[in-house]
């Protein structure tokens, strides 16, 4: 494929092979690893890298993933699955990688935090020496928890963190820093090409209704008729990304020339009290749920709102979906799960 330039317009050779890399890797069909592939994030990924023409292989476990959430792209030709912890090592020839293999919500993380550990550290290194071997591009799925309780507000990608190396929820957010550095270690030692995401709270279908997040948490609860459970004085507060938003900045993000490894914050910087959610999902549920508070958890971030100003300048990305218009398609999306849940029990009563 030719690229177009003025004549007068001087390019260097480096350039021109990036700029050609960029192209290539936004038309041509791939083979794609996802780890971590029937989880939330990684299931909307998978379904968008197979609408884009490329092959994609689902890694998963199956601890937190769900198969619900992959069954309907088993009718794709160009779709397999393979039942492995990534724990473990895993040899084929692919193209791309992307670690998404982690549980993400902390009743899950928290349920074993030695193997949480493991999978971020021996995950990210067992699938960076897959990338060494097989010349692979690889994507890791990092987390705003690697900022901790934060000091500086909105966080951007400098700012080092304020995180407990022994609290409750250091096996997560100590286990993605170390993944980081192994990263970085790749990338500087072997050459290997890393993209790296720092992402913040992600909301959608696809949620599990048990994995104690705090948006799938108040959706569930108001679904249900049951009081909304705020920890805290629900002051505090968060930003929300709706989940297409996300993986269009995975997408972005993944295509960018090799130089640009990021980090970079994925996220949406609308910030918003837990109390305000609570009442959006009050309102858009037409529950009539009333709030009970509890005492917030050890550790518990008071501020938590990413700076993507390096996502909007290298990526040209930023978040398009409003709050309220996400909530509405996840609210329908429990909405129905909960349904059919209930029509299962039913019928096995």
């Amino acid at each position: 494929m030719k690229v177009m330039r003025p004549i007068n317009n001087r390019i260097s050779t480096d350039t021109l092979i990036s700029e050609i890399g960029v192209i290539r890797s936004k038309q041509q069909a791939r083979h794609i690893l996802v780890a971590g592939g029937a989880g939330f994030l990684g299931s909307h990924l998978c379904e968008r890298l197979l609408k884009l023409g490329h092959t994609v292989i689902c890694v998963d476990n199956f601890s937190t993933g769900l198969e619900r959430n992959i069954s309907h792209l088993r009718d794709y030709q160009r779709f397999s699955v393979i039942r492995h912890d990534v724990v473990d090592p895993i040899d084929i020839e692919v193209d791309e990688i992307y670690n998404l293999a982690c549980p993400a919500s902390p009743p899950h993380y928290q349920a074993d935090p030695v193997h949480t550990m493991k999978t971020s550290v021996f995950g990210a290194l067992n699938l960076l020496e897959l990338a060494a071997c097989t010349g692979a591009r690889i994507f890791q799925a990092s987390t705003s928890e690697v900022y901790g309780d934060p000091l500086v507000h909105p966080q951007v990608e400098g700012y080092w963190g304020n995180v407990n190396p022994f609290g409750p929820r250091s096996c997560y957010d100590e286990g993605k820093r170390s993944a980081e550095t192994l990263f970085f270690d790749f990338h500087q030692r072997y050459d290997v090409e890393i993209k790296v995401a720092r992402i913040f709270n992600t909301y959608g279908p696809n949620m599990r209704p048990d994995d104690g997040r705090v948006v799938s948490n108040f959706i569930v609860q108001a679904l249900k008729g049951q009081d909304i459970t705020i920890y805290g004085d629900g002051s505090q507060t968060r930003s929300f990304c709706f989940v297409d938003d996300l993986i269009e900045g995975f997408q972005q993000l993944m295509a960018t020339e090799p130089s640009f490894t990021g980090p970079v914050n994925l996220g949406n910087p609308g910030e918003f009290t837990i109390l305000e959610l609570a009442e959006q999902v009050i309102k858009l549920t037409g529950s009539s749920s009333k709030t009970i508070r509890k005492p917030l958890p050890t550790d518990d971030p008071q501020q938590r709102r990413p700076d993507i100003s390096l996502a909007q300048h290298k990526l040209g990305w930023q978040p398009l979906v409003p709050l309220s218009t996400g909530l509405e398609r996840t609210i329908c999306y429990f909405d129905r799960l909960l349904t059919l849940e209930a029509h299962e029990w039913v019928g096995t009563a």
